[in-house]
C-alpha cells in the first residue's frame, strides 16, 4: 500500500481481503491455539496469548496511524485495557528507578504509579510539565521515564512534547505520551520524538462504548521487542472479538473526530459566553493558556470540554443530574455525549494529593449528536 493519508490507512492498513475467502473484513479468529507443521514449526501463530491474526491486523492498523508503517522498526502492542498498556510500560522499569508524571494525570494512571508500582520500588514525582523548568526541577539521577498526557485529563492542559523529549533524552529517560484525548488523527507524538505512545482504545479509537482495550506504539525496535516479551509473559491481551470491534471503530475515526471537534468547539464557545459558567477549559478557545501550542502541535483540538458552573459544587451536581443527552457516566470518546464530575468519579484516587481536581469541575465528552440539541441540553440543565 503506497497511499499514506490517514483516512486511507485507517481502512486498509493490515486489512487486506482474507486470502482464504476473499472477505473484505478481517475475520474474527476465535481460536486459542494453532496446528504446527512440526514441533516449533508454524505459520507465525502458535498460541493466542502470544499473537492472534485479528489482533495482528489491529496492531498493524494502529501502528500505521501513529506513523509506524509496515516494515518499519517498532510496532504496536494491543492490550486488554488502557491501564494494562500503562502497566506494561511500568514493567520496563526496575526497583529504584524514578518516574515523572504530569500533575494533571488520569486518576487511574496516578493510582498505578503511586499505589502499585511504588510498592515494587518504583519512585515517582508529579510535576507541572506545562511550566518552563517544571520537568527539570522534578528530575532525579535515576529518572528513567517521563509520563506525558496532552491534552491532560481533566483540565486539558497542553504539554510541549518536543520540549519534554529534549529534556528527558538529555538524561537518558524515555518519554511515553498518553495520546487518548488527541488520538493519532489530531496528534503524532512519535514524530515529535516520543519513545512510546499509549492509548486507551476504549475511548475514541473504539468510539462506540462497547469494548475495553489499550495499545502501545513505538518506533524503537528494541523497545517493541521488550514490550512484546512482557505482554507474552504477563498476558494482558485483548480477545479477537474486541480486536475486531476496534478495527471496525477505527475505520471511522477521522470522520468522527472531525464532528467531535466541531461540536466541542461550539459548546465551549457557548459555555464561555454564559454567565452561569465561571470557567471553561478547551484548547480551541483563544483564552486557553495552551491554545497557541495546541495549534502548533495538534491538527485539531479534540472533543473534550471541562468547565466550572458559577454556582460551585451544588450547581455542578445539579447540572450533571439534569442533562438528558449527556449521560452521567465515566469514560469518554464514544459517539454519545457523556458528562461527569471527575473529583468523585474518575479522579477519586487523586483526592488529597498534588493532583487533586476542583470538586465543582465538570468534564464533558462531546459526542456526535446534533450540536444544537447538545447546547439545548446544557442550557436547560444549567437552570
Amino acid at each position: 500500500m503506497t497511499e499514506d493519508r490517514f483516512e486511507t490507512i485507517a481502512i486498509h492498513a493490515g486489512q487486506d481481503p482474507d486470502p482464504a475467502t476473499g472477505s473484505v473484513i478481517v475475520p474474527i479468529y476465535a481460536t486459542s491455539t494453532y496446528v504446527q507443521e512440526a514441533p516449533g514449526v508454524h505459520k507465525g501463530y502458535e498460541y493466542s496469548r502470544s499473537d492472534n491474526p485479528t489482533r495482528t491486523a489491529l496492531q498493524t492498523q494502529l501502528a500505521a496511524l501513529e506513523g509506524v508503517l509496515p516494515g518499519a522498526d517498532g510496532g504496536c502492542v494491543a492490550t486488554s485495557s488502557g491501564l494494562a498498556a500503562t502497566s506494561l510500560i511500568g514493567y520496563l522499569l526496575k526497583p529504584g528507578d524514578h518516574v515523572v508524571i504530569s500533575n494533571d494525570a488520569y486518576g487511574g494512571t496516578f493510582r498505578l504509579f503511586a499505589s502499585v508500582l511504588a510498592d515494587h520500588g518504583i519512585e515517582w514525582s508529579a510535576a507541572d510539565l506545562t511550566l518552563d523548568g517544571g520537568l527539570e526541577a522534578a528530575l532525579k539521577p535515576r529518572t528513567k521515564l517521563v509520563w506525558v498526557e496532552t491534552p491532560t485529563n481533566p483540565l486539558l492542559r497542553i504539554v510541549d512534547i518536543a520540549k519534554i523529549v529534549g529534556v528527558a533524552h538529555s538524561v537518558e529517560a524515555m518519554v511515553a505520551v498518553d495520546n487518548t484525548f488527541a488520538t493519532p488523527f489530531f496528534q503524532q507524538p512519535l514524530e515529535l520524538g516520543a519513545d512510546m505512545v499509549m492509548h486507551s482504545s476504549t475511548k475514541y479509537l473504539g468510539g462506540h462504548s462497547d469494548a475495553v482495550g489499550g495499545a502501545i506504539i513505538t518506533n524503537n525496535a528494541e523497545l517493541y521487542d521488550r514490550l512484546k516479551f512482557l505482554q507474552n509473559a504477563l498476558g494482558p491481551v485483548p480477545g479477537p472479538f474486541d480486536a475486531y470491534l476496534f478495527l471496525r471503530g477505527i475505520k471511522t475515526l477521522a470522520v468522527r473526530m472531525e464532528r467531535h471537534e466541531q461540536n466541542a468547539s461550539a459548546i465551549a464557545r457557548f459555555l464561555e459566553s454564559d454567565s452561569r459558567v465561571a470557567q471553561v477549559w478547551y484548547p480551541g478557545l483563544a483564552s486557553h493558556p495552551g491554545h497557541e501550542l495546541a495549534a502548533r502541535q495538534m491538527t485539531g483540538f479534540g472533543g473534550m470540554v471541562s468547565f466550572r458552573p458559577s454556582g460551585g459544587l451544588d450547581a455542578a451536581n445539579s447540572l450533571v443530574g439534569r442533562t438528558r443527552l449527556f449521560f452521567l457516566a465515566e469514560s469518554l470518546g464514544g459517539v454519545e455525549s457523556l458528562i461527569e464530575t471527575p473529583a468523585n468519579m474518575t479522579h477519586m484516587s487523586v483526592d488529597g494529593t498534588d493532583l487533586e481536581v476542583p470538586a465543582d469541575l465538570v468534564r464533558a465528552s462531546v459526542g456526535i449528536e446534533h450540536v444544537d440539541d447538545l447546547i439545548s441540553d446544557l442550557d436547560r440543565a444549567l437552570g
